[in-house]
């Protein structure tokens, strides 16, 4: 292979993924490249004119290939930034969404609410509070939270061990371990104290929605993840049912939404066990986060 500049490699690259119809290939082949190079973009775009190794240039068009052919670039680069915070990224976890960031805010603005209800400092530590996040899946929203509230207790579920694996690790890489408790099951089955908080982004998306899905999440990230069900939304009753069992009266409970299950999840919100129910919609207007307090 004859030798290629970063400009050339970067135009040859998202040449490449543009014409596969490659999400954001301008993103892509910027991300891939950087990851080759170990470098920032500032470095990227001041030295337009260095030249690539054959060895980096090799990996490079190999990583541009695989993304061409639909493999997430967040599985090739092993990582994707969340809350500021860079997680480790496997195929056994779901790639963290930026609208999964509303889950924390939602979950920090009712607890700083409900401690000036108290009379209390709305800007604390979170000491003492008992904190559950169902289906953790790489740990993004247990450990986000974990960095915002160093002084509670976390426990993070999840069904699958080997994603319980890649949350560990990024609990440990963001000095966390210690804070949160890592449990293998289903949903809310585990022997822990009543809980201040539950905060959760279970798999809702339907498998009759399968074709529907983007190759990239379809063919690459895990099923068990993804799917709740036939329609998407059959998890949520269970998880709010044991919800309620397991928060302390005036307990926060808030959940991210799929794109179409408000209509199936807000009424089970409905029973005289919750109050304060509310809908924050994302920044495209789609209803992302449910959130109540139990009476």
């Amino acid at each position: 292979m004859s030798q290629v500049d970063v400009r050339a490699a970067l135009k040859q690259g998202l040449a490449q993924l543009r014409e596969a119809h490659v999400p954001s290939f301008t993103l892509a082949a910027e991300l891939l490249l950087l990851h080759v190079l170990g470098r920032d973009r500032t470095w990227l775009y001041a030295h337009p004119e260095e030249q690539l190794s054959n060895s980096d240039a090799e990996r490079f068009f190999a990583l541009i290939a695989r993304r061409a052919n639909g493999e997430p670039t967040q599985h090739l680069t092993g990582k994707q930034e969340f809350w500021g915070l860079e997680f480790e990224i496997t195929r056994d976890v779901l790639v963290p969404r930026p609208e999964t960031e509303h889950v924390i805010e939602v979950a920090l603005d009712r607890l700083a609410l409900r401690e000036v209800r108290a009379g209390r400092k709305p800007t604390f530590a979170g000491e003492g509070l008992q904190i559950a996040d169902i289906g953790t899946g790489s740990g993004c929203i247990a450990i986000a939270l974990a960095k915002e509230l160093p002084g509670a207790t976390i426990y993070a579920s999840d069904i699958s061990s080997a994603a319980l694996t890649v949350a560990q690790r990024n609990a440990t890489r963001h000095s966390v371990s210690d804070q949160v408790n890592f449990i293998e099951c289903h949903l809310l089955d585990i022997a822990a104290p009543q809980f201040d908080l539950i905060v959760s982004n279970p798999p809702y998306v339907g498998r009759r929605e399968a074709e529907t899905l983007a190759r990239e999440v379809r063919d690459h990230e895990p099923d068990i993840a993804l799917y709740g069900g036939e329609e998407g939304y059959e998890l949520y009753a269970d998880l709010i049912t044991q919800s309620a069992a397991h928060l302390k009266p005036g307990g926060i409970l808030a959940l991210e939404l799929g794109h179409n299950s408000l209509p199936a999840v807000q009424p089970l919100l409905d029973a005289p066990t919750w109050t304060n129910v509310a809908i924050t919609n994302d920044l495209a207007g789609i209803p992302r986060v449910i959130a109540a307090e139990r009476l």
